[in-house]
């Protein structure tokens, strides 16, 4: 009997170290990475010191740069979560937002008040969700190949509607929420940093407690076990993914906002940056786990990386090939995680 209480606390102990472990792991990397440009950027400036930080590193101004950059990122992100934790996949989220970044400037352009105009544009991110998830559950699709379709034709839609051509509108209160210096200064970071961090809670308390959350996380795990326990699957992942939908729209507004022009050419490969972020953050591709912090602290390592390359003045494409090694990496530790499980 003392034995096998022994191997309960033991097991109990076992899964909470590795609950520990997967939880500190986005951080880890978050720590690896900006050790990396530190000590890159500190032997390129020659190890000295100046006004503007050590070796002329990272600033207050750039550190509130990295945060709007997370900003789209981590919103668009925060959806990824729950359709990776569901089992499936977005492809056409950078086109989804430069559609409704579109659809936000014509409409304030046409004289919308700036408030219905955003309505109109996370009501745009909604249907691209419901019309990849109707295709993923009416045609029993990848939703790799279907969102790899829709991400031409939401890119060619918002071409369409455009014109072709960005649209210029004044985004009213939309741009106050990047500004990189916020107003009042007691914000520290720009609002919608704050925006982003509310509505990750609220997702993180959809996932876990609730019972669509839930069902997501099953189909994710074992869809076929999710069946035969009586979960509507077409239903759930038509959820999933217009709730998906509903933070691409989000992050469409914000990109408007901060670039104040709707501009269809906009946000291309911005999902493997998403992507990327939510892998990093713990998610498996294969579904049934995820974490909407850990998609945060990935998808600011991500901003943090891109604003190093910029200061050492490395070209755009060696940032690609680094956000692909990326993923390939973080890939590949989760697929030696799951073999070296146990069973």
């Amino acid at each position: 009997m003392k034995q096998a209480v022994l191997e309960q606390a033991g097991a109990r102990h076992q899964r909470f170290l590795s609950r520990a472990a997967a939880a500190l792991r986005p951080f880890i990397a978050l720590i690896v990475v900006v050790l990396v440009f530190f000590v890159i950027q500190w032997h390129k400036l020659g190890y000295t010191t100046t006004a503007s930080g050590l070796g002329g590193m990272v600033t207050v101004m750039d550190l509130r740069m990295v945060a709007i950059q997370t900003v789209i990122v981590g919103t668009a992100a925060i959806g990824m979560t729950l359709v990776i934790a569901s089992g499936g996949l977005d492809l056409s989220v950078g086109s989804s937002i430069a559609l409704c970044s579109v659809v936000g400037a014509l409409a304030i352009k046409s004289g919308w008040p700036v408030g219905l105009a955003s309505l109109a544009a996370v009501t745009t991110g909604a249907a691209c969700g419901l019309y990849n998830g109707a295709l993923v559950t009416g045609l029993k699709l990848p939703p790799f190949i279907v969102t790899l379709g829709t991400l031409g034709l939401f890119r060619g839609i918002a071409k369409w509607i455009a014109g072709s051509v960005p649209i210029s509108a004044d985004p009213g209160w939309l741009a106050d929420l990047v500004r990189a210096i916020p107003e009042p200064r007691w914000f520290v970071v720009a609002p919608g940093v704050w925006v982003m961090l509310v509505l990750a809670l609220v997702m993180a308390g959809v996932i876990r407690g609730t019972i669509f959350g839930r069902r997501s996380i099953a189909i994710g795990s074992n869809e076929l076990a999710a069946r035969y326990a009586g979960v509507n699957l077409s239903r759930t992942k038509i959820l999933v993914y217009v709730a998906a939908g509903l933070f691409v729209g989000l992050a469409g507004l914000l990109q408007f906002g901060r670039l104040t022009q709707g501009d269809p050419t906009v946000a291309v490969g911005l999902e493997l940056d998403v992507i990327a972020a939510v892998v990093i953050g713990g998610a498996s591709l294969t579904g049934g786990r995820a974490s909407v912090l850990g998609s945060l602290v990935g998808a600011f390592m991500m901003a943090y990386m891109k604003n190093r390359c910029v200061r050492l003045g490395w070209p755009t494409f060696v940032q690609e090939m680094i956000v692909g090694h990326i993923i390939i990496a973080a890939v590949a530790v989760d697929q030696w995680r799951q073999r070296s499980r146990p069973g």
